[in-house]
């Protein structure tokens, strides 16, 4: 069999597997918000709708950058409401980047990770928990050292129950380096795996898929 009739049956077999897609919902999840920049959306199912999350603030970097999530009910999302800041105390604030929803299939708990730090090379991983669908949320909690949490994409859920972080580290002096993070589900027991791959590849934000 030649190299054009492999072709052919590859494209025939693409042809013949089609998989039928459908917008689910579509629009603004607002329109007018109590900031004038906001970036890094993510979003998770909840019990009769959606919930989204992202920063927002004045600009990226900028210490007034929070966390701020809006939920989905009947089809009509809620006011974008502050769930997070980086307030260290009275004289010290820092921005907060890049949240990650992930919900507990099993308990329906929401988990809210985040970041803080005045920049990506100098921030920390945070962690907050909903049990309620988001109305309400756990005091922030940092997560241990050298632990990031998901950098930007979801973990997850492996066979024996555990998480798999997809995370990354930005350096001056080593570069962009990903690597993988795992926690049970509660987001305790943390082991950090990597950086992934050894050879000097620069690279980060990485997002996980499992295939069948």
């Amino acid at each position: 069999m030649n190299r054009n009739h492999l072709i052919f049956l590859f494209l025939f077999f693409v042809s013949s597997y089609q998989i039928t897609a459908q917008i689910v919902d579509s629009g603004f999840v607002f329109k007018e918000a109590p900031f004038p920049s906001c970036h890094a959306s993510t979003i998770c199912s909840t019990a009769d709708g959606y919930m989204v999350a992202w920063f927002g603030g004045t600009h990226e970097k900028h210490k007034d950058v929070g966390i701020w999530i809006a939920r989905s009910t009947d089809g009509q999302w809620t006011a974008p409401v502050e769930v997070a800041n980086g307030i260290q105390h009275a004289d010290k604030r820092y921005p907060c980047w890049n949240p990650v929803l992930f919900r507990n299939a099993e308990t329906g708990d929401i988990s809210l990770y985040y970041k803080v730090g005045p920049s990506p090379r100098e921030w920390w991983g945070m962690l907050m928990v909903s049990s309620d669908e988001g109305l309400t949320w756990s005091l922030p909690r940092r997560l241990p050292e050298d632990i990031l949490g998901p950098i930007k994409n979801k973990p997850e859920l492996l066979a024996n129950g555990m998480l798999l972080h997809p995370s990354s580290t930005e350096s001056d002096t080593d570069g962009w380096k990903v690597h993988m993070e795992i926690s049970d589900m509660d987001g305790n027991n943390w082991k950090r795996i990597g950086p992934l791959p050894e050879e000097d590849i620069d690279a980060i934000q990485p997002s996980i898929l499992i295939h069948p």
